[in-house]
């Protein structure tokens, strides 16, 4: 008989990035629901604090901090902030991203590092200090958020392609260097979710124009359409989880079947 007690996370504190909206807000109100405390952070103060009352609303503690994850000097301090606030952090869900159309051949240093610091550096150097506290605590899990886009070349955006793939070796690496810490580590890459970085693609377009090829979009993917951002938080919550204590370096695509084709 399976134990549903497994997928608790009762008595767990967690972190999550990008955590005003999307996945990032529907991975806090799930880690909420299974019993987690959790603190938000973006770069939206005031979309944060409506996170954390929805998270006070099922009746666990939250926090609200405003943080550039891509800026290294802020990510220590949001650890130190998380701890003192809740007396430890079991988990860590590396949410934050960005992306926007640039031409390999066209692009410059500032739009590179503007995708690279957030979606890679940002990703690893808090990874690291979340990791110190981990260690000292006896483990943790940390889960990243990549990208179907690390398994398959995006253009005109190669350098977000080129930060996913480096967020599925990452994954690995700290799996295996941090395993004898009791630290899990593990990877989720969502394919075409219902998400403003989703909808930023068709943005440019008019408006009935870009409601037909958001559909053709969703017509070539295998399940034949568009994820909404629980699909990854439940694929979230089962990696935060004891459910999957033997899971550790692995990346999973939630993507309706779309790396299929």
């Amino acid at each position: 008989m399976v134990d549903i007690s497994q997928f608790s996370l009762e008595g767990k504190v967690a972190l999550v990035t990008g955590g005003s909206r999307g996945m990032g807000e529907a991975t806090a109100i799930a880690f909420a629901k299974a019993g987690a405390d959790v603190a938000v952070t973006s770069r939206r103060l005031p979309a944060l604090e409506v996170v954390a009352d929805k998270v006070r609303k099922e009746g666990r503690k939250a926090l609200a901090v405003e943080t550039h994850i891509g800026r290294i000097d802020q990510l220590q301090p949001l650890v130190d902030k998380v701890v003192a606030e809740f007396g430890k952090l079991d988990i860590l869900v590396n949410n934050a991203g960005t992306n926007f159309f640039s031409p390999a051949i066209d692009m410059d240093e500032k739009s590179w590092d503007s995708v690279m610091n957030l979606d890679l550096k940002g990703l690893f150097f808090l990874s690291q200090a979340a990791a110190r506290v981990m260690r000292e605590q006896g483990g943790g899990n940390i889960i990243n958020i990549s990208s179907v886009s690390g398994y398959r070349v995006q253009v005109p955006t190669g350098h977000y392609s080129i930060a996913k793939a480096g967020v599925i070796m990452a994954t690995k690496v700290m799996a295996l260097e941090w395993a004898e810490y009791n630290i899990r580590v593990n990877c989720i890459a969502p394919g075409a979710i219902e998400t403003r970085l989703y909808d930023s693609i068709f943005s440019l377009l008019p408006e009935e124009e870009a409601k037909v090829r958001k559909q053709e979009a969703a017509n070539r993917i295998p399940m034949k359409y568009v994820g909404e951002p629980k699909d990854i938080a439940n694929a979230v919550l089962f990696l935060a989880s004891e459910a999957s204590s033997y899971v550790t370096g692995q990346s999973f695509a939630v993507d309706g079947g779309s790396l299929l084709r």
